[in-house]
């Protein structure tokens, strides 16, 4: 038991700290997944015709949508707490950030920066999808550092300890609880797979895949994973009874199936203005 105790718990937040300055996993895991995410996205546009440089444009613009975009829909989901703690509005190195909220800045942010260039909108989130998921799945690593977005509690082999500092209190009395970061984790990663292995597969094929589908295959396979990993977790944001990512996540497998049709019923390519 101890040994299992050990296995798998986390050795915490910090990396080191050297006087006020500390260096959070929580942190490098997010930079790190947008430094790899860009440059992939990079050799992805490059291998659709699209401008490389235009897409390290469009980073930045991600970056300063989708961060902030996630903190604020966190933010107001727990808006009863950080109305009395304004100063930790912005402390996302702590956690809480809800990825609905980096998707839905960063389509923002996107729509915009298309419009701007005067590029493809649908192209753009072909060639974003595949990083999203992969940038997905190493930054949940980072729930795994703060103790933080794990499940029920469980006695599975790979059950993850939670000191109790950081239990809900009807779990106080509980010690290993479902490592739901990690289910997510490695759904985002097979998400991944799947879009590379359709992206690579379209370029071969005597009918690709038309632009916007990787994107809508992305947001249906991503929110049929989020439905169920989220059942599992006792953190929930919540809006009456019910789960707000469940609730995101039903609309989004529509919208993606929905999003599909309309774009293999329509006769050219499609814009954000079709």
């Amino acid at each position: 038991m101890l040994y299992t105790h050990l296995l798998f718990a986390s050795p915490g937040p910090t990396i080191f700290q050297i006087g006020n300055f500390s260096l959070r996993w929580y942190g490098l895991l997010i930079a790190s997944a947008v430094l790899i995410g860009v440059n992939l996205s990079i050799y992805l546009a490059k291998k659709r015709n699209i401008d490389g440089n235009s897409i390290g444009d469009l980073a930045i613009w991600l970056v300063l949508a989708a961060i902030p975009g996630a903190r604020l829909y966190y933010v107001l989901f727990k808006w009863d707490y950080y109305s009395t703690h304004l100063n930790e509005l912005a402390s996302i190195w702590q956690g809480g950030i809800a990825i609905h909220g980096a998707i839905l800045g960063g389509l923002l942010a996107t729509i915009v920066f298309a419009k701007l260039k005067q590029l493809n909108f649908w192209d753009l989130t072909d060639v974003v999808a595949p990083s999203v998921a992969l940038g997905q799945a190493i930054g949940r690593w980072g729930n795994f550092f703060n103790s933080e977005a794990f499940g029920s509690p469980t006695d599975l082999p790979w059950k993850l300890y939670i000191p109790s500092n950081r239990r809900p209190p009807e779990f106080q009395d509980q010690d290993y609880f479902h490592p739901t970061f990690l289910y997510e984790s490695l759904w985002n990663l097979g998400v991944f797979g799947i879009l590379i292995f359709l992206f690579f597969r379209s370029l071969k094929s005597r009918q690709p895949l038309r632009s916007g589908s990787l994107f809508m295959i992305y947001l249906i396979l991503y929110s049929l994973g989020r439905v169920w990993i989220e059942g599992l977790r006792t953190d929930s944001l919540m809006i009456g009874g019910l789960k707000m990512a469940q609730v995101i996540s039903f609309i989004g497998v529509a919208a993606g199936a929905l999003g599909l049709a309309w774009i293999y019923r329509s006769k050219s390519k499609v814009s954000i203005d079709s």
